[in-house]
């Protein structure tokens, strides 16, 4: 057993900095690297996308990232964890393989979790009497059966273990719970038993501080953000972990950000409601335990973590289709900009109302001024500009097109001194809705397959 492993964080979603796991890999010491990339959205992104092309489904992005990355983690021994799988792990791991016969790389051995992907299934379940009620309304999941996009089951860390016990250098999930991608590789190399909870709990605990990339490391950080140096060059957080469920939160050298208590507490707050009960397929964490202490620079140490049993359940995160949706700008500027843009806006509310169209909202944003805190805001005197920005969501796709129709008329039928109208006629689009809910874990199969080129 090793008396430590150094977990570095790669991507913190789909879309992150790409280079960042290539800095990880090459500018210091580390084992394993785990890259997240998923949100609830993105598995209805990733659905439609293997829809169009069953050879997608997956974060397109890792394939050309692997290709950065193989010869490092080849040479040094470093083991890559990631979800960004998607809905298409298999197709993800071909890719990859493909950029290894490329490189002239062999012996390769890629993971793949799959079993999380239940919208095959979701009739089969619904027959047996499986109503996968919204946890937030207790709507079965009927009510919106045939406008499902996705439907993903948040496994554990546990599936990924196995993996790294058959000795696979990349393990490639579809959705993964993203601290679950932290946690594997602790149980796999500290040999923790999965009932123990403290540290199930622990490993839990890193994986949230890491999951999100460098918001532990001084990014998008709400404290003295002016302290954070060089963000530019910003060094992704690595969890240097021990046998005893302790960790330690720390970056490579010479790279910008900061690792301090405070970016570190910022984090472990991030999505999270009871503190004492912070829910995964692996075991209740209960943050009210955490004890954290700066112990050098760029250092940070998490201990005292205690956790609970696991429940039953997996947390099931189903998508659908609900409506439209559509969205147009113009910008009014001084004088009285901001009485222009109101004004602009009670003319297209009226022109809506007289055409009978039907939405279930209109929304409207006076950017610079109000968007983030709307009635909250303080309105100043004098306003050079303002953007009105507003946008409808209906479920009659051809209301919505018509709403669009009606922004540019504002230019000459409107208030004066009108800038602004990028993006021609804002065109209608889907609307996506969460469906969360919960499912007897003796339901669900994970399988894993170990595969070498």
């Amino acid at each position: 057993m090793k008396d430590r492993i150094r977990i570095a964080s790669g991507q913190g979603f789909w879309g992150d900095l790409f280079d960042a796991p290539y800095h990880q890999v090459t500018k210091g010491q580390v084992d394993y690297v785990m890259m997240d990339f998923l949100a609830e959205v993105t598995m209805s992104i990733m659905q439609k996308q293997k829809l169009r092309n069953p050879s997608m489904g997956y974060a397109r992005d890792l394939p050309e990232q692997m290709k950065q990355l193989l010869p490092h983690i080849k040479a040094k021994n470093i083991r890559i964890i990631t979800n960004g799988g998607g809905v298409n792990p298999v197709a993800c791991k071909d890719a990859i393989f493909q950029e290894a016969e490329k490189l002239g790389i062999r012996g390769l051995k890629i993971g793949v979790v799959t079993g999380d992907d239940i919208i095959d299934r979701l009739d089969d379940l619904i027959a047996q009497g499986v109503e996968l009620r919204n946890m937030e309304t207790d709507a079965p999941i009927t009510d919106i059966r045939d406008q499902i996009v996705s439907a993903n089951v948040y496994l554990g860390a546990m599936p990924i273990v196995k993996a790294l016990q058959n000795g696979a250098d990349i393990v490639i999930t579809g959705r993964t719970t993203d601290t679950g991608l932290t946690l594997a590789p602790m149980i796999h190399e500290f040999g923790w038993a999965e009932d123990d909870w403290d540290k199930m709990a622990a490993g839990t605990v890193a994986g949230h501080i890491l999951e999100c990339g460098a918001q532990s490391s001084g990014g998008n950080f709400l404290g003295d953000w002016r302290s954070v140096p060089d963000m530019a060059h910003i060094g992704f957080p690595i969890a240097e972990a021990y046998p005893d469920g302790s960790f330690c939160i720390t970056k490579h050298e010479d790279t910008g950000g900061l690792v301090s208590e405070a970016t570190v507490k910022e984090q472990l707050l991030y999505e999270i409601g009871d503190p004492r009960e912070y829910i995964t397929p692996d075991c209740i964490a209960d943050f009210t335990s955490i004890r954290v202490e700066q112990k050098g620079e760029n250092r940070v140490r998490v201990y005292g973590i205690t956790g609970r049993p696991a429940t039953p359940f997996f947390k099931v995160s189903a998508s659908y289709q609900y409506g439209y949706s559509a969205i147009g700008s113009l910008t009014y500027t001084w004088p009285d900009a901001y009485e222009k843009a109101q004004a602009a806006d009670q003319i297209l509310r009226q022109r809506l109302r007289d055409l009978e169209l039907e939405f279930e909202e209109i929304r409207t944003e006076y950017v610079g001024l109000n968007s983030c805190f709307g009635p909250l805001a303080p309105i100043p005197e004098e306003i050079s500009e303002v953007v009105l920005r507003i946008g409808v969501r209906g479920k009659i796709r051809k209301h919505v097109d018509i709403f669009g129709g009606e922004i540019a008329p504002l230019i000459l039928t409107g208030p004066p001194s009108v800038t602004g109208f990028a993006g021609g006629r804002p065109k209608p689009k889907d609307v996506i809705a969460y469906w969360p809910a919960l499912i007897e874990k003796s339901l669900i199969r994970p399988r894993v397959l170990v595969e070498e080129n």
